[in-house]
């Protein structure tokens, strides 16, 4: 009975606050990915774009004109250039640092309630920090539920890591019922015909439904897809590092090759006499203009690598998050979008070296030189 006596991780009454920790856990470095890719800031609005890098609405909104991603120039298919795909994920974990950021503060957050004591209980489940007489009011009005309530001295000792895991909630999926939206009606049940998650009373009344699974399996499954697809092209991945590799040394000697060319060009024309002044200045237009063609070319295609590039390391870095933090509800609104984006990745191939043509081509240049 919670009336009668505080749960196993609540503080006793008297409890005075707790100490703050001699190296309070720093969570600055460790979790940069939730910050948005453009701004480097944190945002409330985090949109995941098609290429899987995220952004907030104002970097969208200055870059609505190009309607490209400004990490990997991927084009965003929205005509407003905004897309609908919320990062559920990085907003949730935002809010959650939040917590943890006031539980790491060395003069600790304060009561939710009364407003005046120093909090000595976090509710997970009330997601409120509560001091020694407000915990107690709290566990005589909850006496019949089991709410999960933890000292805020041990959330302190923990890392920022260990408290992610441990306020991810298994089971906050909802019904998908329209008629459910606002009920709080908790889901266990898949429907593979719809596609949803359904209560227990809407698998039953309605005949539509079927066939059903337990919605964890339908998470965990989901999970290992992503997972799947994950690893796939994390060694896919190689051969678009060898392409990307062999543009930067074909960009490089074309570089070495434009700097050998106007070299001898100049020593040639310098022997000539003034007459043939006007070959010269033609002749270095050429190879000027070969190069711009050949530099542009390369550009083009290096940036097309690159953006691929950055949608791997995108795509593995989410997917891994998933993994640690993403709650079922998570999985089940996000999975489908980043599976999309995975399979796109996985039918690109990287560019076949024999296949292309040399950028740069200053065989009419050596022709003319050589009549000169």
């Amino acid at each position: 009975d919670g009336a009668a006596a505080p749960m196993e991780t609540g503080p006793q009454a008297g409890t005075p606050p707790c100490s703050p920790p001699s190296h309070p856990p720093a969570v600055e470095d460790d979790f940069q990915f939730i910050l948005c890719e453009g701004c480097r800031q944190e945002s409330s609005n985090l949109k995941l774009l098609t290429c899987l890098h995220s952004l907030c609405l104002d970097c969208l909104s200055e870059n609505k004109p190009v309607g490209q991603c400004p990490v990997c120039r991927t084009a965003i298919p929205q005509a407003s250039g905004i897309p609908d795909m919320d990062n559920l994920l990085f907003t949730s974990l935002q809010a959650r640092l939040s917590i943890y950021k006031k539980i790491s503060n060395s003069s600790g957050p304060s009561c939710s309630r009364c407003r005046g004591e120093t909090a000595a209980v976090w509710c997970s489940e009330c997601e409120e920090f509560l001091c020694t007489k407000c915990f107690e009011d709290h566990q005589w009005f909850f006496k019949k539920r089991s709410h999960k309530a933890r000292r805020v001295e041990e959330l302190r000792a923990e890392s920022a890591h260990q408290f992610l895991e441990d306020t991810r909630k298994s089971c906050n999926l909802f019904c998908s019922s329209p008629s459910h939206a606002d009920q709080g009606h908790i889901s266990s049940i898949y429907c593979k015909k719809c596609c949803k998650a359904l209560c227990c009373s809407c698998a039953l009344l309605d005949s539509q439904h079927a066939p059903f699974c337990d919605v964890r399996s339908e998470t965990q499954r989901r999970q290992e897809e992503l997972s799947t697809m994950s690893r796939e092209l994390k060694q896919k991945r190689s051969g678009f590092e060898a392409s990307y590799a062999t543009l930067q040394d074909e960009a490089a000697r074309l570089e070495e090759a434009q700097r050998e060319m106007r070299e001898l060009i100049q020593q040639r024309v310098e022997q000539l006499v003034r007459l043939i002044r006007q070959e010269e200045e033609e002749l270095l237009g050429l190879v000027e203009a070969r190069q711009e063609q050949g530099r542009q070319e390369l550009a083009r295609e290096l940036q097309q690598v690159e953006g691929v590039l950055r949608r791997m390391e995108a795509s593995e870095r989410l997917v891994e998050k998933m993994n640690l933090y993403a709650t079922e509800q998570e999985v089940m609104d996000m999975q489908p979008f980043i599976k999309d984006s995975l399979e796109d990745l996985r039918r690109l191939q990287p560019a076949v070296a024999e296949d292309r043509t040399q950028p740069g081509d200053l065989g009419e240049c050596r022709a003319r030189l050589q009549a000169l």
